[in-house]
């Protein structure tokens, strides 16, 4: 970098030789201290915002400030994606972690509709419903104690695959589900293709993921091409026939690495926020007895003559909604995420060179008492009326 430049550089340490700062990074990742990578760096470097390490085999610039993350997520002339290579590779090429700015906008575009359109949720709820209520039934009917998160997530992945495969069968599910928990335990490991590390056998998951929705996308097309129609439109149907203004579509690794993508995102933040957020009501008696009542109300307010809720149900639970903002910000399931430096830019007052990676620590802004008062209460009442500032709720 040269003296000059080098002198402009965050406050930190590099760490050893090809690992770096990777071991205290994954050390705190997998304990029950997620805060004590960045507090070393606050304890030796000040509170400075800022911090350079290398992770990832990068160099890197730790940013921990609301402003400072608004800065490097909304300046896309200056920073691009910029996750680990084990991401991308395991994520797809063809998703939104690793493509250009202008064909992420493309696809984000054409995929909107199917995932958040009011005829998809519409079209989704109804499964929803009935898979929740009959899941708390079988856990009020097994008897004894139920290990809640495995029970969580069993039930958040059998939503997820119906929302996105409709009518999959009980195997192919299975498939998805023993692949897909493969997948996950190597997403944020390091990229060590070798024999005994969780990269490599990520590696081998991603692939069977991939054949099988294959498989479902090649019998889906060729009904196409027959005329025969399967009956309910589920994602997969819809990233088929999404097209932008110009007549383009998705094409199948297009569709596939969206799927891998979702699945990865839409099962693991369900099933440990459903989580969390019954531990802090079940902590808290009067939160709970508040949440429950304005169900309650709803459920009063619902019509004999119509089956289940509505989307119109949903926007009546304000005190549910804080609730769930609330347990966003206290757990926050993405506590980190990944840019590129596409020049030399300044953070905070400090260089970040062009080509350095830069990690964004949501959680960081979101325990930062001049931001949340009283950050490790929870607390759903401050979202009562409050609309954050940018940067402040990730």
């Amino acid at each position: 970098l040269g003296s000059a430049r080098r002198a402009r550089l965050p406050p930190g340490e590099m760490g050893w030789p090809l690992v770096g700062g990777m071991w205290a990074f994954l050390r705190a990742f997998k304990s029950g201290k997620p805060d004590a990578f960045i507090a070393s760096f606050v304890r030796r470097f000040g509170r400075t915002g800022v911090y350079r390490s290398f992770t990832f085999s990068s160099p890197t610039v730790l940013v921990t400030t609301a402003e400072g993350c608004n800065q490097v997520l909304m300046d896309d002339d200056a920073f691009v994606t910029g996750w680990p290579k084990a991401t991308v590779a395991l994520v797809g090429p063809r998703s939104f972690v690793p493509i250009p700015h202008d064909e992420h906008r493309r696809i984000r575009k054409l995929t909107a509709a199917p995932i958040n359109g009011f005829d998809a949720l519409t079209g989704y709820l109804p499964f929803i419903d009935r898979t929740v209520t009959s899941s708390l039934r079988a856990w009020a009917d097994h008897g004894g104690s139920v290990e809640f998160l495995t029970e969580l997530r069993r039930m958040t992945f059998k939503i997820v695959v119906q929302i996105f495969l409709g009518g999959a069968d009980q195997a192919t599910t299975r498939a998805l589900e023993r692949s897909y928990t493969e997948l996950n335990y190597g997403m944020r490991a390091m990229a060590i293709n070798l024999p005994g590390f969780a990269y490599r056998g990520a590696l081998r998951a991603r692939r069977r993921l991939v054949a099988v929705l294959q498989g479902v996308l090649d019998e889906r097309r060729a009904a196409r091409a027959k005329g025969v129609s399967g009956g309910g439109v589920d994602m997969m149907d819809r990233l088929i026939e999404a097209q932008d203004e110009r007549g383009r579509r998705l094409d199948d690794d297009e569709i596939i690495d969206v799927l891998v993508m979702y699945l990865n995102a839409g099962h693991e933040s369900s099933g440990h926020i459903t989580m969390w957020a019954t531990v802090f009501l079940q902590e808290n008696p009067d939160m709970f007895a508040r949440a429950k009542a304005e169900q309650e109300a709803i459920m009063r307010s619902i019509p004999s003559s119509q089956r289940g809720l509505t989307l119109r149900d949903f926007r009546k639970m304000e005190y549910l909604s804080q609730v769930i903002d609330e347990t966003l910000r206290l757990v926050n399931i993405s506590f980190v995420s990944f840019r590129q430096a596409t020049r030399d830019v300044f953070v905070n007052g400090y260089l970040i060179p062009k080509g350095w990676k830069v990690q964004l620590w949501y959680r960081s802004v979101h325990m930062d008492p001049q931001v949340y008062p009283d950050p490790t209460k929870f607390d759903p009442s401050r979202w009562e009326g409050h609309s954050p500032r940018a940067g402040t709720f990730l």
